[in-house]
């Protein structure tokens, strides 16, 4: 039987990844620090994920077990391991790739020339390359070299909702029926893993764009506006006629910077947009508009969810008025719990808001900054 590592046993890992890897077949050995979660899959050897949507459905998650990820015994599974997955985080691919490094060295010495494929299944573009920039910057040119033959670092897009719905049972986990999993199928070695819900992309950075500018853009400002106008979670939020008619006006705005650079179908495309914020409706998931706008510094940035739309769309002189509010809202995200949204809001405070916006996203255009400083003030009005 093939094994897989799932380094990160939290909501996504549980809910998503290591869900289809066990539906597939694989072995699934789950890598965290949180002793109590490992502990209770180590004992259990399953958990229930609770499929949550139109059709609710519990299933039952077998032949998986739970190790930890700051132990020697990773180490060994790595060494025999033919997946490697991970949803920990973008800034936590760096503290693993020691011991995946570790595990790498210990299959050459031990002589394997079995294929091991490593996918960073992370809310990122490119997680995968990042990891093996981290991994490569450990190994020696001679490691490197067994690795470009042996080991696959295929990037990927991830898109499922999974809240942080505290259950009796810590492991099991509650998700949206809907799923998308796409691989880079050109970056993978050896035989081509079978994994029922795992799509092989030849152009993946379309799907990429797609969801980041579609999904990633619509949740945040339902997020950030549905704070602004006093909503708990993303489903309140969206039902707010004012913000769904923003929300869909934005992604639309988004939408057309994609038709634009990467061809899709236009009909079709909107039709997805409709699909995503169906999944916003979704009554079950009560998923928090706090968690869904934190870290505002990232998202800000200019190849994030949503600055990088707004330079796109006016890099094909379309109307971005919509994504501009959305901006303005993000940069009214106050929330002292969240260590990012307190340095934005010093930054706004000590620079003003036009100062603050370029030096977060990278944007210098005087006219452009303009705009978003009026939309700042525009959108308090709207939504407070």
């Amino acid at each position: 039987m093939k094994t897989a590592i799932q380094f990160g046993a939290g909501n996504i890992g549980r809910g998503f990844i290591g869900m289809l890897l066990a539906q597939a077949g694989y072995r699934v050995i789950f890598a965290d620090v949180s002793e109590v979660i490992i502990d209770r899959l180590a004992a259990d050897q399953k958990y229930t994920v609770h499929v949550m949507d139109t059709e609710v459905e519990d299933v039952e998650i077998t032949n998986i077990t739970g190790i930890m990820s700051n132990g020697e015994e990773i180490i060994d599974e790595i060494a025999k391991a033919d997946v490697l997955t991970t949803a920990v985080g973008l800034r936590v691919l760096g503290f693993i790739a020691p011991t995946i490094a570790k595990g790498i060295q210990k299959r050459i010495s031990d002589g394997s020339k079995e294929p091991m494929n490593i996918i960073a299944c992370e809310n990122a573009i490119r997680a995968t390359s990042q990891l093996k920039e981290h991994v490569y910057g450990i190994l020696s040119e001679e490691e490197r070299s067994y690795c470009d033959q042996y080991v696959g670092f295929a990037d990927c897009s991830v898109d499922r909702i999974v809240p942080p719905v505290r259950s009796e049972n810590p492991v099991d986990v509650v998700v949206e029926k809907y799923c998308e999993w796409n691989v880079e199928k050109a970056s993978l070695k050896g035989e081509i893993p079978e994994i029922p819900g795992m799509n092989l992309a030849d152009n993946l950075m379309a799907y990429i764009q797609r969801k980041l500018f579609t999904l990633n853009t619509g949740h945040c400002i339902t997020a950030y506006t549905g704070i602004l106008a006093g909503h708990k979670t993303i489903d309140q939020a969206i039902s707010d006629p004012k913000i769904y008619e923003l929300v869909k006006a934005a992604m639309t705005q988004s939408g057309d910077g994609l038709i634009q650079r990467f061809g899709f179908d236009k009909d079709a495309h909107y039709k997805y947009i409709d699909k995503i914020i169906n999944r916003f409706k979704n009554p079950y998931l009560k998923d928090d508009v706090t968690r869904v706008g934190r870290e505002p510094l990232r998202k800000l940035s200019a190849d994030d969810r949503l600055v990088s739309p707004l330079t796109t769309a006016i890099s094909y002189n379309l109307p971005v008025d919509k994504l501009v509010l959305g901006i303005g809202a993000a940069l009214r995200y106050n929330n002292p719990e969240d260590a990012q949204s307190t340095e934005l809001q010093e930054k706004i405070a000590s620079k003003g808001v036009a100062a603050a916006f370029s030096e977060i996203s990278g944007v210098t255009d005087p006219a452009l900054l303009k705009q978003v400083t009026d939309a700042y003030e525009q959108v308090a009005k709207l939504f407070q």
